[in-house]
């Protein structure tokens, strides 16, 4: 199961990325803009989710788009969720105690992708080794 030493460290081996510490929680962003953080749920959240919310904060997320939150959602509603804080944003929370390491792996690296300028996405995709 990972935790949030696996986010930090996934999150710190791409280019440009930056730690800190905003309220109390963490956040990893590339050049200033915010691309995973830890989400602590609020009382609106826990409302919202019912039975379903998790006991620890969540991950929260970019995607590349609401069509591949939708599908998250869908496709692993175990792992995934959202509140209505995030409707009409391309964010998905994910339940780190649920994920698949690989998983993870896979959507802090989109996050990064979606959150990153052009150019540096798109060199750092042209220097990275192709997927086995």
């Amino acid at each position: 199961m990972p935790g949030w030493e696996d986010v930090r460290a996934l999150a710190l081996a791409l280019p440009e990325v930056g730690e800190r510490t905003s309220r109390g929680h963490l956040e990893w962003r590339v050049r200033d803009r915010l691309f995973v953080w830890e989400r602590p749920l609020r009382r609106a959240d826990l409302a919202h989710l019912g039975n379903r919310a998790p006991d620890a904060p969540p991950l929260g997320a970019w995607v590349p788009d609401l069509g591949a939150k939708e599908a998250l959602l869908t496709d692993d509603p175990d792992t995934y969720l959202t509140t209505p804080h995030f409707d009409g944003h391309p964010i998905v929370l994910a339940r780190l105690d649920r994920i698949d390491p690989g998983e993870l792996e896979e959507l802090v690296t989109e996050a990064w992708l979606a959150r990153a300028p052009r150019r540096l996405a798109r060199t750092w995709l042209d220097d990275a080794p192709p997927a086995p």
